[in-house]
C-alpha cells in the first residue's frame, strides 16, 4: 500500500547527504577526524569525559565488558526483556548472563529484581534503559556499590532520555549506545561507549582497532613513519568518517527530534485514554524518556491479543511491531537456566510498538488510533473529543 504507515522512519535529509558527500570528497572515509569530532560532541551531550565510537551497540557492550575484565566463571545480571545482543555480549566473554525480571511500569531492572538472582559469582549488572524509558539509575548505582559489583548501562535506545534532570549516561562507569536506523540518532549502523575513565577509554580505542598502539589516523597525521605495535588481541570495531559525518548532523537535530517525539507520544496517550485494557508507556517518576518506541500493554478487557491486534493494524495499512523480546524464550537460550520471569513474559507477550517518527502527521496518528480503539470496542468519538481538547489547549 502506497500510503502504508511505517513503524519508524529516520529523520534524514539533505544536510546528512551533504555531510556524507563531503566526507567522501575529503579522501578520508575510514575512521578519522570526523569520528574524533563525533566522539567529543556525543560525550559532551551525555555528560561523559570520553566517547569511543564503534561499529554497533553490540560491539560497544562487548568492549565495555572487556574493560571490566570479565570472563569464564563470572556472572552478569541482565534483563531477558531486551534485544538479544544484551545477553549475547556477556556470552562473547565466556561469562554467564543471569536473567532478572523487570518492573511492569518501565520494563527495566530494579535493585529488587537484581537481588533476587544475584549470587557470589555476580561481577556486574547490565542495566538497560528499555525503549528509551530511563531506569532508576541512582537506586541501581547505590545497590551495586553495596554489593561490590560493576554497573554497565545499555543505553542503546536512550539518547536524550534524562534521569533526575541529567542525561542518561551522565556519571556512568560505562555506557553503551546505538545509532541503528530505528534509534533517535542514527549513523546507519554504529555505536558508542562513554566513560569518565581515561585509561579505559585509551584501551578501548586500541581494542576497536586490532589492539594497535597507534591508529591509522594518528600515523597519517604524524607526517613521519610510525611502526605500530599490537599490544593485545583486538577487534575490527571501527566507525567510518562517513557515518560520523552523518552522526554530527543528527546530533544537531536531537533537541528538535525529542520535542516532536514527546508531542506525538502525549497525543497518543490523550487519544488512547479510556480504552479499556490498554496501558500506554509513560515517563517514570525519576526521569523523562525520549519515546524511541511507543508501546502499549494489553490486558483484559481489551478483546484482542497482541498478535491479533498486529494483524488488524497490518490489514489497515499500519506497520506495528511486537513488543520487546524475551531472550530466555528464544532458541539461542534454550536450556539456559532462568528464574521465573513473570513480568518479562507478560510484557513480551502482551505489548506492541505503535508507529512514531519525526515526520508523522496527525492524520497518520489518527488512523493508527482508530484501529486500536475500534478493535478494542471503544468508539472513535472519544478519540475525536480528545483531539479536540488537545487543539483547544
Amino acid at each position: 500500500m502506497s500510503d502504508r504507515i511505517p513503524v519508524m522512519i529516520p529523520w534524514l535529509g539533505e544536510a546528512e547527504a551533504q555531510a556524507a558527500a563531503d566526507a567522501v570528497r575529503s579522501g578520508w572515509v575510514a575512521q578519522g577526524p570526523r569520528v574524533a569530532e563525533f566522539e567529543r560532541a556525543f560525550a559532551e551531550r551525555v555528560g561523559a569525559e570520553h566517547g569511543i565510537a564503534v561499529s554497533s551497540c553490540t560491539t560497544a557492550l562487548h568492549l565495555a565488558l572487556i574493560a571490566l575484565g570479565l570472563g569464564p566463571g563470572d556472572e552478569v545480571v541482565v534483563p531477558s526483556l531486551s534485544f538479544i545482543a544484551t545477553a549475547n555480549a556477556v556470552r562473547y566473554l565466556g561469562a554467564e548472563p543471569v536473567f532478572a525480571d523487570v518492573e511492569l511500569a518501565t520494563g527495566n531492572l530494579t535493585p529488587a529484581t537484581v537481588a533476587a538472582v544475584r549470587t557470589p559469582r555476580t561481577r556486574a549488572v547490565l542495566l538497560v534503559h528499555q525503549g528509551g524509558v530511563p531506569a532508576d539509575v541512582a537506586a541501581m548505582r547505590e545497590a551495586c556499590a553495596d554489593w561490590g559489583v560493576a554497573l554497565v548501562e545499555d543505553a542503546a535506545c536512550a539518547i536524550g532520555s534524562t534521569v533526575g534532570g541529567t542525561s542518561v549516561g551522565h556519571g556512568a562507569t560505562l555506557a553503551a549506545w546505538s545509532f541503528h536506523p530505528r534509534k533517535v540518532v542514527t549513523t546507519g549502523e554504529g555505536g558508542m561507549v562513554t566513560t569518565d575513565d581515561a585509561e579505559w577509554a585509551a584501551r578501548l580505542r586500541r581494542l576497536r582497532e586490532h589492539g594497535m598502539n597507534a591508529s591509522a589516523a594518528q600515523r597519517h597525521a604524524s607526517g613521519k613513519p610510525i611502526l605500530e605495535s599490537y599490544l593485545e588481541v583486538g577487534y575490527n570495531y571501527r566507525m567510518t568518517d562517513i557515518q560520523a559525518a552523518v552522526g554530527l548532523v543528527q546530533l544537531g537535530k536531537l533537541d528538535a527530534m525529542l520535542e516532536r517525539r514527546r508531542e506525538l507520544a502525549a497525543r497518543y496517550r490523550e487519544l488512547l485514554d479510556g480504552v479499556p485494557g490498554l496501558t500506554p508507556v509513560d515517563d517514570p517518576a525519576h526521569g523523562q524518556g525520549n519515546f524511541q518506541s511507543f508501546w502499549v500493554l494489553l490486558s483484559e478487557p481489551y478483546p484482542l491479543g497482541r498478535d491479533a491486534l498486529l494483524e488488524a493494524l497490518s490489514e489497515a495499512g499500519v506497520s506495528a511491531r511486537r513488543g520487546i523480546m524475551a531472550a530466555h524464550l528464544e532458541p539461542a537460550y534454550a536450556g539456559h537456566p532462568a528464574a521465573p520471569l513473570p513480568v518479562t513474559e507478560r510484557i513480551s507477550r502482551d505489548s506492541l510498538i505503535l508507529p512514531l517518527f519525526h515526520t508523522m502527521t496527525e492524520q497518520q496518528q489518527d488512523r493508527v488510533v482508530a484501529v486500536v480503539r475500534e478493535r478494542g470496542g471503544a468508539s472513535a468519538t472519544g478519540a475525536r473529543a480528545a483531539a479536540g481538547r488537545g487543539a483547544a489547549g
